[in-house]
């Protein structure tokens, strides 16, 4: 079973609104202990996603607007530095 497997099974809410995910659902998600996850409604529907798979996809849509062998993290330390040094 892989993340693209579609997976059906009953979970539910515990004490405090906490929402038990399933080890299956965990497991195939590669969720661990203390992970962080986004939460979006669409449509009446609860949908949980990895953190860093947000972030995957956010890169993924941004990197057509970033030329080739372009860092933008180097590009924000260098401005920060140089607002830094007009201080």
């Amino acid at each position: 079973m892989n993340a693209l497997t579609p997976i059906n099974q009953e979970a539910r809410i515990v004490s405090g609104g906490r929402l038990q995910i399933p080890f299956e659902f965990r497991r195939a998600l590669d969720l661990k202990d203390g992970d962080h996850v986004v939460l979006e409604i669409d449509g009446g529907q609860l949908i949980v996603r990895p953190y860093r798979e947000v972030i995957r996809r956010i890169q993924e849509r941004l990197r057509p607007y970033v030329p080739e062998g372009v860092s933008l993290a180097d590009e924000l330390i260098a401005d920060r530095r140089a607002e830094s040094e007009r201080e």
